[in-house]
This record gives C-alpha cells, sequence and structure tokens, in this order.
C-alpha cells in the first residue's frame, strides 16, 4: 500500500477517540478527564493521541482531540474542538472546529449550531436545515453514554470532519481482557457498521475507566491499517475557558 495512503488512515483511525463518564445520566453532568494514546501499525509505534473534556459551572463543556503521526518522511498532525451543552441526558452541539496540516494539503472545517432557528453553517456558507445532527467528536462522545446506560446497540446521524453527513450503526458483539501500555483492563467490544464501506473498525471500551475508549483497530478490504491502544487516563473536573 502507498505510504502516504496508509498515513492518512490511521490518522483518520486516530480521529475515532472518544470519552465519557458512566455517571452522567444520575447527575446529569459530564465529568471532565485527559486520555492519552499511542498509534500503531503491525505492533510498530507511530504517533500519539490525546482527548481532553473539559468543564465550567454554567453546564458549558470543551471536548480537544489531538494526533500526531509519522512515518519515513511523511507527517499528519489533526485537531477537533466541540463545544457543546448536556441536558436531558443529552448532547447538545454549539460548535466545531477541525484542522488538518502536514504532508499533503492543510485542510480545515468550521461549523455552527443553531437550535434556535434549527439551522447548521459549514464553512461560513449559508444555513441549511438541521435536524438533530451531532457532530464528528460529540456522537463518540455518546457512545460511551450509551454503553453506560446498558444499551448493546445504537445509530447515529452525523456532520463529519469533512462538513458532510454520515449515518453509523453501532454493536456490541462481546467483551475481552486486555493487556495495553496503560495496563490490563476489560473491554466491551463493539463493531462500527458503515453501509457501502470496505472499512471495518472495532472499539474496546473499559467499564473500569468511565467506559473511556481503551483501543481500536480498523481494517480495509481485511487488511489492518492501523491502531490504538490506551496510555494514560486521568478523570476529574478540568475548568473550560470560554468560547471564542
Amino acid at each position: 500500500m502507498n505510504r502516504s495512503i496508509v498515513l492518512l488512515t490511521l490518522t483518520l483511525l486516530l480521529g475515532l477517540s472518544f470519552g465519557a463518564n458512566q455517571r452522567v445520566y444520575a447527575e446529569e453532568k459530564l465529568v471532565g478527564f485527559e486520555a492519552e494514546y499511542l498509534v500503531y501499525r503491525f505492533n510498530r509505534t507511530l504517533g500519539k493521541a490525546k482527548l481532553v473534556l473539559k468543564a465550567d459551572e454554567d453546564n458549558l463543556y470543551r471536548l480537544d482531540y489531538y494526533s500526531k503521526v509519522s512515518a519515513f518522511f511523511l507527517s499528519d498532525i489533526r485537531s477537533e474542538t466541540s463545544f457543546f451543552s448536556f441536558s436531558d441526558s443529552q448532547l447538545h452541539p454549539l460548535t466545531y472546529a477541525y484542522s488538518r496540516s502536514g504532508t499533503g494539503s492543510n485542510k480545515s472545517t468550521k461549523i455552527r449550531f443553531n437550535a434556535t432557528e434549527s439551522t447548521v453553517t459549514i464553512n461560513q456558507g449559508q444555513p441549511i436545515n438541521w435536524s438533530g445532527q451531532l457532530d464528528n467528536q460529540l456522537y463518540r462522545l455518546d457512545v460511551q453514554l450509551k454503553l453506560a446506560s446498558g444499551k448493546r446497540s445504537f445509530e447515529y446521524n452525523v456532520i463529519n470532519n469533512r462538513g458532510e453527513l454520515r449515518h453509523y450503526e453501532l454493536k456490541v458483539v462481546g467483551k475481552e481482557s486486555l493487556d495495553l501500555p496503560y495496563g490490563m483492563v476489560e473491554g466491551i467490544k463493539v463493531k462500527i457498521i458503515r453501509n457501502n464501506s470496505s472499512r471495518e473498525t472495532i472499539a474496546w471500551f473499559s467499564p473500569q475507566l468511565n467506559y473511556q475508549l481503551v483501543k481500536l483497530k480498523q481494517f480495509k478490504d481485511g487488511d489492518e491499517q492501523g491502531e490504538i491502544r490506551l496510555k494514560n487516563f486521568k478523570p476529574g473536573n478540568i475548568a473550560a475557558p470560554s468560547q471564542n
């Protein structure tokens, strides 16, 4: 496989990072955290990723994702930032920003959600109708909440990091003990289903760590594309800066 394609696939794989806390349904409040991951391909370490959830006292949350991957002379750096609120056991998106730099073309996307007018604006274009789609990060966050509530299958309508509408289906397929850089943990195994796609993604979430994503592996046409494994996890409230 072309090395640039492999590198791009790995960074897209990293973009599937998740995070949440199983107590949110009882408390109606999300708890902040910081999670760090290592990325591999065929057990060779190629980079790292980080996911941080911050909260303030006004029910405003900020979810930040960052990844940096390199292979030979190729590099890829990506970031995502979501501002949102949380009430009635639901995530309510406000703004989303994505950027990518490194080998090849730089890319960025900005999305603003308007609940009052039921519209969404993508890259300063004309507002379009919004029927409750989550952004490219928040649907992943909601996966944690669904697992914590005991659900075994769920689906999402999403606006991805390119501003495109997508539909994903997820299903719990088992449990496994995992030996990770973080240590030994139990993982709930979840399959991510994409219609009309040759990609297959399997993710593992640990009830021991507030249903945090602890491992993710992606295949295309049956061949391994990459894998991420949890290295560090710190639960706890982290103050969120104001939205710009």
